[in-house]
C-alpha cells in the first residue's frame, strides 16, 4: 500500500507508464463536475470509478482484495478511514468472484489510514483494504477509483 497526496504522485511515476497516466489523469481532470460512473481511460486496462457515498461505521465492513486490477484510490472531496491489512495467509470469506474481481476477507484491519481531500492511497493484489469508513461521524464523501491492470 501507498499512501500520499497528489503533489508527490511524480515520486512514483516509476510504477511504469499506466500510474503515469492514472496521475496525469487524477491531475488534468475537472474531478469535482464529473458524476458517478465509469470513465475510460485506456480501455479496459486503465479506467476511473467516480462515487459519492455517506461512510459507514466499520462493525459490518469486510477487507477486500483484488488480483486483475490495482486500486488508486483518490479522495475529491470529504474524508474517511480506510482499513488495511497483508494478505499472507488469510481466507477469504467470500472466494474470488472473476468478474468483479474482488474477494472479501472476515478479519479486521491492522491499521487505519485517515484520507482526505488529495490523498491518494495504492491498492496492490497483495493489500486487503477496507475503504469507505466514518472518522467519527458518519459524512459524504466523493472518491476516484482508478483501475490499474495488473
Amino acid at each position: 500500500m501507498i499512501l500520499d497526496t497528489l503533489e508527490n504522485a511524480h515520486l512514483y511515476y516509476g510504477l511504469g507508464p499506466k500510474f503515469v497516466k492514472a496521475f496525469e489523469y487524477l491531475k488534468r481532470t475537472d474531478l469535482a463536475s464529473l458524476t458517478k460512473g465509469r470513465y475510460e481511460i485506456e480501455g479496459k486496462d486503465i479506467f476511473a470509478i467516480v462515487n459519492e457515498y455517506e461512510t459507514v461505521d466499520p462493525s459490518g465492513e469486510q477487507m477486500e482484495s483484488h488480483k486483475q486490477y490495482i486500486d488508486v484510490q483518490y479522495i475529491v472531496r470529504g474524508a474517511e478511514l480506510i482499513g488495511h491489512d497483508l494478505l499472507l495467509d488469510k481466507s477469504p470469506s467470500q472466494a474470488y468472484d472473476e468478474a468483479a474481481d474482488y474477494m472479501l476477507f472476515p478479519e479486521k484491519p491492522a491499521f487505519f489510514s485517515r484520507m482526505e481531500q488529495n490523498y491518494f492511497a495504492i491498492f496492490f493484489p497483495t493489500d486487503l483494504h477496507m475503504p469507505n469508513l466514518r472518522i467519527d461521524e458518519p459524512g459524504e464523501v466523493k472518491k476516484v477509483v482508478i483501475k490499474i491492470s495488473v
